[in-house]
């Protein structure tokens, strides 16, 4: 996926807080809580079998990623499509700007909501939250407590690197239309299912893959937002980017993670869903172009959307 050269970005719409340190205390993190702890909806915890239920107890793992060099390149400087196209930073500033225009102009209404914007902050090592305090292992996360989505660009090359993503512009947006679909959860109350049962079947797994569908919801729109002064932000998407896309959503199935990790496939530990559920729910979004199909709490088989 392209963004549009001549597109407008406002640097403004994301906090840029790299190199201001934070995180790395002993938060218990827990999926839903609310009292002292962190509330944490991951789109893929990469670094250890202790982390793969969505839940992590004492000190986060050191993340292996390189944390690129910002120096002279902050996100101040990501004024158009041209330079989304060039920079993982400017590209989830674009991404988070189209995600806007969709889910105010067309989405909310959807899903029968009054639309609110996400803080997205950009960080590097560690950060603190509402939720408490994190680090860049824990992966791309929103916290309800302030309604903010955090990522760690380095991210993108630790997905590629380690778990077989595409490295296409694609697949790092689908990781930020993840993080997006998880407020829009939030201002649904979808997000409370999080915490019912537990499982391949359970309710965060469902939560999970409705974020994926919202993402490809997402994506069939994409090529139809618009920044501030109407121009288009996206060029249309090939199937290329398609394919980034579900090259993204398979590296973070829950099966893929395990048996990378551990050797073995556990679905009664499940906490994201499949590989195979992930791209499904995802391609679901991205045919039907309509949050109405997203809807993973009333179905019995997540495996066919």
């Amino acid at each position: 996926m392209s963004f549009n050269e001549g597109s407008q970005l406002d640097p403004t719409r994301v906090n840029d807080a790299r190199g201001a340190g934070g995180g790395g205390g002993r938060p218990g993190l827990a999926i839903g809580g609310g009292v002292g702890g962190i509330i944490v909806l991951v789109l893929s915890i990469i670094f250890g079998p202790q982390a793969l239920s969505g839940v992590v107890n004492g000190d986060p793992a050191q993340s292996t990623s390189e944390i690129q060099n910002t120096a002279g390149a902050e996100i101040n400087s990501c004024t158009t499509g041209a330079s989304a196209n060039e920079r993982e930073d400017c590209r989830i500033l674009g991404t988070v700007q189209s995600l806007d225009s969709y889910w105010k102009d067309q989405g909310a209404d959807s899903v029968r909501v009054q639309f609110q914007a996400p803080g997205v902050k950009i960080f590097s090592s560690g950060t603190n939250t509402a939720c408490g305090s994190a680090t860049s292992a824990v992966g791309p996360f929103y916290c309800p407590g302030d309604s903010t989505i955090y990522i760690d660009p380095s991210f993108f090359a630790e997905l590629t690197r380690n778990y077989g993503a595409d490295d296409g512009a694609l697949a790092q947006e689908y990781v930020v239309a993840h993080e997006y679909g998880h407020h829009m959860q939030n201002l649904t109350g979808a997000i409370e299912n999080s915490q019912r049962g537990s499982g391949s079947q359970g309710g965060s797994v469902r939560v999970e893959l409705q974020a994926d569908c919202y993402a490809g919801v997402w994506a069939n729109h994409a090529s139809s937002t618009t920044d501030a002064s109407g121009n288009r932000l996206i060029k249309q998407l090939t199937e290329q980017d398609v394919d980034s896309a579900l090259s993204a959503a398979a590296a973070v199935g829950d099966d893929h993670i395990q048996q990378k990790t551990t050797g073995r496939v556990s679905p009664e530990s499940w906490s994201h869903g499949s590989s195979e559920q992930r791209k499904a729910w995802f391609m679901a979004g991205y045919e039907s172009g309509d949050p109405g199909v997203c809807d993973t709490f009333q179905t019995d088989n997540l495996n066919t959307p």
